[in-house]
C-alpha cells in the first residue's frame, strides 16, 4: 500500500535513445521485415537486454563472430562499428552486410585514418575492451595508442612527439575526456585533435542534464545496461556530487531499501534505454507516495541519421534525392 506522501520525481531532458540507437534498431527492424527472419547481428546492436530481447522475439539472431553465421545469411554490424578486420572478413565469405555503426562514430574512424594518411600517430582515448574501442582501433592503420585516463597519458611513449594526433570513443563526454586531453597537449603540445563540438552530442547532453538534476534530488536512478558505458558514466556523475546513485536494469531492479527518508528522485535514462522502463520504474516509484512529475526543460535534440540507401522506403529515397539536388 502507498505510504501518505508526495514523491517528487524529476525527469531527466533528454534521456534514452539517442540518435545513433534509434538508427540502430531500426536497421535490424527493417532487414526483418524486408529478408525476414532470421538476420545475424555481430554482437549486441545496443547495449542494452530489453531491447536485444526484444529484436530476437521477433528473429534476430546475435553471434559473438561472424563464423557463427551461415554461408549467405543477412549480416548486421552493431552500432558500435567494427574492425577492418571484420570488414574484410565478411567480404571474403560474401556475407550480405548491413552497417548500423553510428555516423559519430564512423566519423571517429574517418578523423583516423585520415590523420594515419598524413602519417600521424593515433591517440584514442577510450576504455580498454569497449565494442567501439575495438573497432576503431582496427579501423586505423598502424593501430593506435589506447589512453583512458592523465595517468596513462604520463607513460605513454610515442615515436614522434611532433606528428601526434587524438581521437575518442564517442561514449565519452567533453567532461569525461577533459583531463586527458589536457595531459596530452601538456605532454604534446603539438598533437591535433577533434574540437569539442565534435564529441557525441548525445553522450554530452545526457551528462549536463543528469548533473543538473541529481543536484536538486535525494537519490539519482539510472535506467541502463550494466555493460553500457554511458549509462555507468551517468551514475558516477550522482555519486561524484555526493548523491546516492544506482544503475538499474528496469524497474524491478529498484531496493525499497534506497527510498526511506527520499522525499525527491532524480531519473534519467543511458542512450540504449527506451523510454517504457523509464515509465515501468514511474509507475513502480507510485508505490512509495503520490508520484509528483517534474521534467526537466533540457536540451531538445533534433538529429536524426539516414537508414542506408538500401533499407529506405521509395518516398525516403525521393525525399533524399530531392534534398541532394537542393543542397547541390
Amino acid at each position: 500500500m502507498s505510504e501518505q506522501r508526495t514523491l517528487r520525481v524529476i525527469l531527466a531532458n533528454p534521456r534514452g535513445f539517442c540518435a545513433g540507437v534509434t538508427r540502430a534498431i531500426e536497421i535490424v527492424e527493417r532487414c526483418l521485415d524486408l529478408y525476414g527472419p532470421p538476420v545475424y547481428v555481430r554482437h549486441e546492436i545496443v547495449h542494452n537486454k530489453y531491447v536485444v530481447d526484444s529484436l530476437k522475439a521477433k528473429g534476430a539472431v546475435f553471434v559473438d563472430e561472424l563464423d557463427e553465421i551461415p554461408e549467405g545469411a543477412v549480416t548486421i554490424f552493431s552500432a558500435h562499428g567494427v574492425s577492418k578486420a571484420v570488414i574484410n572478413e565478411a567480404g571474403r565469405r560474401e556475407l550480405p552486410v548491413v552497417d548500423a555503426t553510428c555516423p559519430l562514430v564512423s566519423k571517429v574512424h574517418k578523423e583516423g585514418q585520415n590523420h594515419a594518411t598524413k602519417g600521424r600517430e593515433v591517440v584514442l582515448i577510450g576504455h580498454a575492451g569497449h565494442p567501439e574501442v575495438e573497432g576503431t582501433q582496427g579501423q586505423i592503420p598502424g593501430g593506435v595508442h589506447l589512453v583512458s585516463t592523465a595517468a596513462d597519458v604520463e607513460k605513454l611513449s610515442v615515436n614522434d612527439p611532433d606528428s601526434l594526433a587524438y581521437v575518442t570513443q564517442t561514449t565519452l563526454s567533453v567532461d569525461d575526456t577533459r583531463d586527458v586531453i589536457n595531459a596530452l597537449k601538456a605532454k604534446f603540445p603539438t598533437i591535433v585533435g577533434p574540437d569539442v563540438k565534435d564529441i557525441c552530442y548525445a553522450t554530452q547532453n545526457r551528462q549536463s542534464a543528469v548533473r543538473e538534476i541529481a543536484r536538486n534530488a535525494d537519490l539519482l536512478l539510472v535506467v541502463g545496461a550494466r555493460n553500457s558505458s554511458n549509462s555507468n558514466r551517468l551514475r558516477e556523475i550522482g555519486s561524484e556530487i555526493g548523491k546516492p546513485a544506482y544503475l538499474i536494469d528496469d524497474a524491478s531492479g529498484l531496493n525499497p531499501a534506497w527510498m526511506v527518508g527520499v522525499s525527491t528522485v532524480a531519473v534519467t535514462a543511458g542512450a540504449s534505454a527506451p523510454e517504457s522502463l523509464v515509465q515501468d520504474l514511474i509507475t513502480r516509484l507510485g508505490d512509495f507516495g503520490t508520484v509528483e512529475m517534474v521534467q526537466q526543460n533540457g536540451v531538445e535534440e533534433h538529429m536524426q541519421f539516414k537508414l542506408p540507401r538500401s533499407l529506405q522506403t521509395a518516398d525516403e529515397v525521393g525525399i533524399e534525392d530531392s534534398m541532394d539536388e537542393t543542397a547541390a
